[in-house]
């Protein structure tokens, strides 16, 4: 598991933290039962305090990507297909919301984005080697 901080970004360390394992879980680079670091062993190795970690794993932990058991470790939990596709929507959805966000600005038409999420869609399942062209 590779973890990459920035302190110039707009989020806290332990949002950075959270969003980049969710992320990773989402993508199947973490697959379910894949141990993670205990919070002191990733807090030394990013540099950052325990607490900050402790939090982030807290929030995974509450929304169901992680399980903690004293003794154990942290785990990456077991996610149903039916619960990954549903936080994979929630991710697209505000993907989607930002880009109509950013194309209202900048004066870019409905139209125009939709082609353009088209063509992306597209060369996304052509180059898809996991076999899963399912489109919603």
């Amino acid at each position: 598991m590779t973890l990459f901080i920035s302190n110039s970004s707009d989020d806290a360390i332990y949002i950075q933290i959270e969003n980049q394992i969710k992320d990773q879980i989402l993508k199947g680079e973490l697959s379910s039962g894949t141990p993670l670091p205990s919070m002191r062993v990733l807090a030394k190795d990013l540099r950052v305090s325990v607490i900050t970690v402790q939090k982030a794993y807290e929030n995974l932990s509450r929304e169901g990507y992680i399980t903690t058991g004293v003794g154990r470790g942290t785990f990456v939990s077991e996610i149903k297909e039916e619960k990954l596709k549903e936080k994979n929507l929630l991710l697209v959805e505000e993907a989607v919301m930002d880009a109509a966000r950013k194309a209202r600005r900048g004066g870019i038409g409905k139209e125009a984005v939709i082609e353009l999420f088209e063509k992306h869609f597209d060369i996304e399942v052509a180059n898809d080697n996991s076999g899963n062209k399912e489109s919603l």
